[in-house]
């Protein structure tokens, strides 16, 4: 019967001898490999933590100690040592979350999975055991990759300030973030690495001088004194110790008992200690190791065997970026790009290879890059800055006080815009388009396929005396939408019938039904919005903005010449688009009913995006069925045609 089928909770381990735990990790890694290769998801990280997790879980007591867990995606092992083994449906809805998740297990704590935050919660559980007077200890798990962010520096100093308060901080060290983490610390880091050989020299030294007659003993002694000043001399590791973190390492990460024996000594401290911890991502799985990108960071479903993926989905809305980025490269000199440990997830990885000297990898550290694009930007550089749509939250005062306040031609790429879906509620980039329309200056664009990617970005480098933002979604992109005509700066993707252009041109006609307003993306369904109105006899305008911010000029008085404006949007319906056009029509004294459709103020639960969408009503049968009614009510008709479209259930707010 294999081990980690009698595995259902951490109390399970302390019954397994040091050869079950190596068989019992071997065990993990064969799960993982074959579990993930089927779902998708965080492989590599989660086969470098096997053991560590193991020895975690055997040294403290889950779940009145609190293991905390930084980002996230290295929790598999965990949720696996605490009764979760079926995944099956590992992202997908129902199944597991690919990050901890509170409603999953009382083991699991933090769920947001943004990067550098457990330090912070680590500090804040530890002062409440200790004004409780509880005597639970506090585990924080965190990986040199979020040492990077400032976040994890401002809970260290604030950490070691209380001398007698327990808390543990388990530095993963596997040189990685998603890519080789690189900077200061990483160099730091790299130093401590090399300084288990002066402890086994101090160790032999012992032995021979305990056997020494009258001098032994206190030459040892001496030796031993001189060890912070030898190490900090070999390795500085006082930039740990001055801060008042005791330290303890560096230690073989894959060793199950030198780990136990390590935990066991920070259990007992009685303050702030680091346990430095090197371990390997992607061990055990040579598909992983021979990824010198990020080590299967994240994987879609492949072959187990060989690592390779099982099939191709064609070209992304990364790639798109990617591609663009190095010919705006070789056009212009000035364009330099940034990334927070994200290289290849954002896209820059080509560019990266050819311009090595104009990219600049910040750490996860998004204010940092934020600021530091204002300061390229002054310098006479046009920064571009890829980051995914969740994260760039961090930074919103630096994008705001910092860029925009500065009139700083700085461009934002945003990736994973709107709903993503299997990564659950923290990973959905779902506020940039509330959160940015507050920002004076700035100006938005969310490009709704290939083309206008390449024509937006473009147009948004172009300019230099403001931020200028693109963002766009997650995965595979639809083919072209192309333009029938312009008004203003914005695309019209569809025309009602022939009296369209005379009403857009002020020269007469009857008023059109409906405004919709396409935002990004989402352009294809609201077409297919389109056409089922028009099954009910209601014409439609369809215009895609293109800039939605600021609200283009033209809107209004293209808006007066229909009888209700809709918009679409993937985005939160809180101060998103529909929000920003109904006050510009309120501004310009348009008084037209409108209606703006998008995703409702809650977190959404992991799952597919088409299955998050339809949850929320943001569906084509769904909006038309509600726009249907609308004019409905306008026309004075309450009652539903009977040949209306597919009945389906009302949209969610």
């Amino acid at each position: 019967m294999p081990l980690l089928t009698r595995i259902r909770g951490p109390r399970d381990l302390d019954r397994l001898s040091l050869e079950e735990l190596d068989q019992l990790a071997e065990e993990i890694r064969t799960f993982l490999v074959d579990a993930v290769s089927k779902t998708g998801g965080h492989l590599g990280p989660n086969l470098g933590v096997v053991e560590l997790t193991i020895a975690l879980h055997r040294v403290f007591h889950s779940p009145e100690d609190k293991v905390l867990w930084d980002t996230g995606h290295q929790s598999y092992v965990h949720k696996l040592l605490t009764g979760r083994q079926d995944f099956s449906r590992l992202k997908m809805k129902g199944g597991l979350s690919g990050y901890p998740a509170q409603a999953e297990s009382e083991h699991d704590v933090i769920e947001n999975s943004h990067a550098s935050t457990v330090l912070g919660w680590a500090d804040g559980i530890a002062k409440a055991n200790q004004l409780r007077r509880r005597d639970d200890h506090v585990v924080a798990v965190i990986g040199d990759g979020a040492l990077t962010g400032g976040m994890a520096w401002e809970a260290l100093n604030n950490i070691a300030e209380a001398k007698d308060r327990p808390l543990v901080i388990v530095v993963n060290d596997n040189e990685r973030s998603y890519a080789p983490t690189i900077g200061g610390l990483a160099n730091h880091l790299a130093t401590l690495r090399t300084t288990d050989g002066y402890e086994r020299f101090l160790a032999r030294t012992k032995d021979i001088l305990d056997r020494t007659p009258v001098v032994g003993k206190p030459l040892y002694e001496t030796l031993h004194g001189a060890k912070k000043g030898l190490k900090d001399f070999i390795a500085p590791q006082g930039m740990f110790e001055d801060l008042g973190l005791k330290y303890l390492g560096p230690i073989d990460g894959h060793d199950i008992e030198a780990l136990e024996s390590a935990l066991a000594r920070a259990k007992r401290f009685g303050g702030p200690v680091i346990v430095h911890c090197l371990t390997e991502k992607g061990r055990g799985y040579q598909p992983a190791l021979q990824d010198e990108a990020d080590r299967f960071h994240a994987v879609g479903k492949i072959h187990p065997d060989t690592g390779l993926p099982i099939s191709s989905s064609g070209a992304d809305w990364t790639s798109v970026f990617g591609e663009e980025m190095v010919r705006l490269g070789e056009e212009r000199e000035d364009i330099v790009a940034i990334t927070a440990a994200m290289l290849q997830p954002v896209g820059l990885d080509k560019f990266a290879k050819r311009f090595p000297d104009r990219v600049y990898d910040v750490g996860i550290a998004e204010q940092h890059g934020a600021v530091s694009a204002a300061g390229l930007a002054y310098g006479g550089l046009h920064p571009v800055f890829a980051v995914y749509a969740t994260f760039l939250n961090r930074a919103f005062d630096q994008v705001l006080m910092d860029v925009a306040l500065h009139k700083c031609g700085v461009t934002f790429v945003l990736d994973r815009a709107g709903i993503t879906g299997t990564d659950g509620a923290s990973h959905n980039g779902m506020w940039d388009m509330s959160i940015l329309q507050v920002v004076p200056g700035l100006r938005l664009a969310a490009p709704r396929d290939a083309d206008q990617v390449r024509a937006q970005l473009r147009e948004a480098v172009a300019v230099e005396d403001a931020p200028t933002v693109v963002r766009f979604s997650k995965g595979a992109v639809g083919p072209a939408v192309p333009a029938v005509g312009r008004v203003g700066g914005m695309d019209v993707l569809r025309e009602p019938g022939t009296d369209l252009p005379r009403g857009l041109n002020g020269t007469g006609g009857a008023p059109t039904d409906v405004l919709l307003v396409s935002v990004g993306a989402l352009a294809p369904m609201c077409l297919e919005i389109a056409a089922l109105l028009d099954k009910q006899g209601i014409s439609t305008t369809v215009v895609d903005p293109r800039w939605v911010k600021p609200v283009d000029e033209a809107m209004a008085p293209l808006a007066e010449r229909h009888r209700v404006v809709v918009t679409v949007e993937d985005n939160s319906r809180v101060g998103g688009v529909g929000s920003a056009i109904a006050q510009a029509l309120r501004d310009a004294g348009v008084d037209v009913p409108l209606r703006d459709f998008g995703i409702p103020p809650r977190f959404l639960d992991h799952a597919s995006r088409a299955e998050v969408m339809a949850e929320i009503g943001l569906t084509a049968p769904d909006i038309a069925r509600q726009v249907t009614g609308l004019v409905a009510k306008l026309d004075g008709r309450f009652e539903r045609p009977a040949d209306a479209v597919d009945s389906v259930e009302p949209a969610r707010d």
